[in-house]
C-alpha cells in the first residue's frame, strides 16, 4: 500500500499502537488523543518522509501530513488495527430527510450498476438473437443464456443486502441470510399455495420478494440497530455467537411480518404511480429526465431515479422512468460536444470536445459535461433543449426499456420487446443526435478574451508578464497579519507553504480566482482551491476550529464546483466563534510553493477583494 511505510513509521514514533487512544483527521493533519504523551519522539515524527510537521497542543498530538491527509488516516488505521473513529471528526454533514434519502439510495446502488448493465445488455443480445433468428428460444443455449442474464433481477435482494450491509455498516452475512429468506423455496411455496401463513400466530401479509428492491433496503436497515444494540449487551465471551442469533431471531419475524409486506407495498404503489403517468401523461417524465439529466448527473440524483426504475421494472417487467428520457440526453450531449470540436477554431476546444463526444456516445457523459458543456454554457443550453425534445417523443410513443442497461445508441437492443419500443428509441436517439448537434453548432461561439490593459515592468510584454506570474486576490476582507505570527506551527513555520494572513472583518469567504474547489473538509472550516493557472491555494479559517465540528460554518459550494473570483464560498460567523473561544485568523497558503520560483505577500496592511494579497512567480 502507498502510505504503509508512512503510516508504520508515524506509529513507531508515538510510542506504538498501545499508546494511541483514539485517531481522526483534518483537512491536512492526523489527531491522536494519545495515553502518554512523554513517549513520543516529537522530532524523529517530523524527519520522516511524508511528514510536514507535528504539534502538539489542545489536547491532541497533530501530525501535518498535507492535503491527501486522508488516505494516510486510512492507512494509519489499517496497520495499527485502529477503528476509524467517528466521534471526533464528523463522518459527514447533517442532511435532511429527504437528502438523505437520495444519498443512502444511491450509495446502495452504485456499486451494482455494473452487474445489472451487464446482465441487462446480455438479455438485449439474448432479443436481438431471437429476433433475427440467430438462436432459438426453445434451445437450451437460450435457456441457459437466459438463466444467467435474469440471475442479477431475480436475486436482486442478495445484490442489495450487500451493499446496503456495507452502507448501514453492518453484518454482511446475517444481512445474506435475511435475503434469502425473502427468496426461498419455502416461502415462495406457501405463496403459491395460497393458504393462510402465520408466523408467532401473527397473519403474514404474503408477497413476492424476487426482483423486489425496498424490502430488503428496510430489513437491512433495522438489521444495523438490532446489531448494534446486540452488540452492547452481548457478554465479549458470547459475542461470536450470541449477536447473530439475537439478531437473526428479532430481525427475521420483523422482516417478514412487517418490514417486507411493507416495503413490497410501497413498491407496488411506487410502480403503480408511474404507471397511471404513463396512461395519463406518458410525456412527462422522458420530457423531464430529457431535458434535466445533466443537472441529474451533477448532483447524484441519477442514481436515486434509477433505483426508482429498478422498482418500477421488479414490478412491471419494464422501465420509463429513467432510460428512455436518459438516452435523449446523452445523445444530444454527445452531438453537442461533437459540434463544438466542429465548429470552434481554438485547438484546445477542438481536441478536448472530440475525445469528450467519443466517451460520451458511449454512455460516460461526465467528461462533456465537467470539460465542455457545463464550461461553455451554450452547449448545455443546447443539450437540454435537445434532450427535452427528443425525451418528449420517447414519451409520447411510451419507450420501454425491457432490460437494464447504459443509455446509448449501443444499448438500444435493451428496448426490444412485446411493442416498438425498440423503433422508437431509435428514432429517439436519432432525434436526439441531429438537434443536438443543430442547436449546438449555431449556439456556439468562440470567446474572446477582452483585452486588459496593464501596467509592465521595463523589458517584459504582457504576454511574458502574464505567462510567469499568477495573482491571488484577497478571500477575505480584513487585516493582513504575517504568517510567522500565526499562533500555529503548522503555518507559522512555512511547512505547509508560503502565504498570508487575514484578521477578518467579515464572516464570508470569496473566490481568489477563478479555477475549482479541490477540498471542502466536511466541518466547512477550511477550503482548498486550483486556480485555473495551477496554483494550489489552502484557506484555513481560524485556528483549531475544526473542533466546532461545523458549527457557525455554511458551505456555498461544493467539492469539484467551478468557481468564478469574487463568488462567495463559506460565511462563517466571526462573532459566534471567537465566543466559543477560538482565533479566528486565516491563513491562507500556497500549497504548491515547490512549484514557484518565489512567492510574493502583499504590503498592504488592510485588503478588500480587489486587491492582491499573493503573486507566485514561475
Amino acid at each position: 500500500m502507498k502510505y504503509e511505510q508512512l503510516a508504520n513509521d508515524i506509529l513507531t514514533h508515538i510510542g506504538g499502537r498501545e499508546n494511541v487512544a483514539s485517531l481522526t483527521h483534518c483537512i491536512t493533519r492526523l489527531r491522536f488523543q494519545l495515553k502518554d504523551d512523554s513517549i513520543v519522539d516529537k522530532d524523529k515524527v517530523k524527519n520522516i518522509d511524508g511528514v510536514v510537521s507535528c504539534v502538539n497542543k489542545g489536547g491532541q498530538f497533530q501530525v501535518v501530513i498535507g492535503t491527501h491527509v486522508e488516505d494516510v488516516y486510512h492507512a494509519v488505521c489499517k496497520v495499527g488495527k485502529i477503528e476509524a473513529d467517528s466521534s471526533g471528526e464528523p463522518s459527514g454533514e447533517k442532511k435532511g430527510l429527504i437528502s438523505a434519502f437520495f444519498d443512502t439510495i444511491a450509495g446502495i446502488f452504485v456499486p451494482i450498476i455494473g452487474a445489472l448493465a451487464g446482465a441487462g445488455m446480455l438479455k438485449a443480445i439474448l432479443s436481438l438473437a431471437t429476433t433475427f433468428n440467430w438462436v432459438s428460444p426453445e434451445s437450451q443455449t437460450y435457456t441457459i443464456l437466459f438463466m444467467v442474464s435474469d440471475i442479477a433481477f431475480y436475486y436482486m435482494p442478495f445484490f442489495l443486502a450487500v451493499s446496503a450491509a456495507k452502507k448501514f455498516k453492518t453484518n454482511t452475512f446475517l444481512a445474506l441470510i435475511f435475503a434469502g429468506m425473502l427468496v426461498h423455496p419455502t416461502l415462495i411455496g406457501l405463496k403459491d399455495a395460497g393458504d393462510a401463513v402465520a408466523l408467532l400466530g401473527i397473519p403474514m401479509r404474503m408477497a413476492t420478494y424476487t426482483s423486489s428492491v425496498i424490502p430488503i433496503i428496510l430489513i437491512v436497515y433495522f438489521q444495523s440497530y438490532i446489531e448494534r444494540f446486540a452488540k452492547k449487551i452481548t457478554p465479549q465471551a458470547v459475542k461470536t455467537f450470541l449477536v447473530p442469533i439475537i439478531t437473526i431471531l428479532i430481525v427475521a419475524p420483523v422482516g417478514l411480518l412487517a418490514l417486507g409486506p411493507i416495503g413490497a407495498f410501497v413498491g407496488e404503489y411506487v410502480a403503480a404511480f408511474f404507471n397511471l403517468l404513463n396512461e395519463k401523461a406518458s410525456w412527462v417524465v422522458p420530457t423531464l429526465v430529457g431535458a434535466l439529466n445533466p443537472l441529474l448527473v451533477m448532483t447524484g440524483m441519477h442514481y436515486s431515479v434509477g433505483a426508482a426504475q429498478a422498482v418500477q421494472r421488479a414490478t412491471v417487467g419494464y422501465a420509463t422512468i429513467y432510460s428512455p428520457g436518459a438516452l435523449a440526453s446523452n445523445m444530444s450531449q454527445a452531438a453537442a460536444v461533437f459540434a463544438v470540436s466542429i465548429k470552434s477554431k481554438k485547438k484546445d476546444i477542438t481536441a478536448l470536445a472530440s475525445s469528450c463526444a467519443a466517451t460520451a456516445i458511449c454512455g460516460i457523459t461526465e467528461p462533456a459535461l465537467y470539460g465542455v458543456t457545463l464550461k461553455l454554457k451554450r452547449p448545455l443550453y443546447a443539450t437540454m433543449l435537445a434532450g427535452g425534445i427528443a425525451g418528449f417523443y420517447a414519451g409520447i410513443m411510451g419507450v420501454k426499456a425491457y432490460s437494464a442497461g447504459t443509455s446509448t445508441i449501443f444499448t438500444l437492443p435493451i428496448y426490444i420487446g412485446q411493442d416498438n419500443s425498440f423503433i422508437h428509441a431509435c428514432i429517439t436517439a436519432g432525434i436526439a443526435i441531429v438537434l443536438g448537434f443543430v442547436f449546438s453548432y449555431l449556439f456556439h461561439k468562440d470567446e474572446e478574451a477582452a483585452p486588459v490593459e496593464e501596467e509592465v515592468p521595463a523589458g517584459k510584454t504582457n504576454v511574458e508578464l502574464n505567462r510567469n506570474q499568477s495573482e491571488v486576490y484577497a478571500p477575505i476582507k480584513g487585516e493582513v497579519v504575517a504568517l510567522e505570527n500565526v499562533k500555529d506551527d503548522a503555518f507559522s513555520t512555512m511547512a505547509m507553504g508560503k502565504g498570508i494572513a487575514i484578521e477578518p472583518t467579515e464572516g464570508i469567504v470569496y473566490a481568489p480566482f477563478d479555477g475549482k474547489v479541490e477540498v471542502l473538509f466536511k466541518t466547512k472550516h477550511a477550503i482548498g482551491l486550483r486556480s485555473n493557472e495551477g496554483v494550489e491555494l489552502l484557506i484555513h479559517i481560524g485556528i483549531d476550529t475544526v473542533k466546532l465540528e461545523g458549527k457557525h460554518f455554511e458551505a456555498l459550494v461544493s467539492v469539484h464546483d467551478t468557481i468564478k473570483q469574487g463568488q462567495e464560498l463559506i460565511r462563517f460567523n466571526i462573532s459566534e466563534i471567537k465566543q466559543a473561544g477560538y482565533d479566528c485568523i486565516t491563513p491562507i497558503i500556497i500549497t504548491n510553493t515547490g512549484d514557484y520560483l518565489d512567492v510574493i505577500e502583499s504590503d498592504k496592511s488592510n485588503v478588500g477583494l480587489d486587491n492582491t494579497i499573493l503573486t507566485a512567480i514561475k
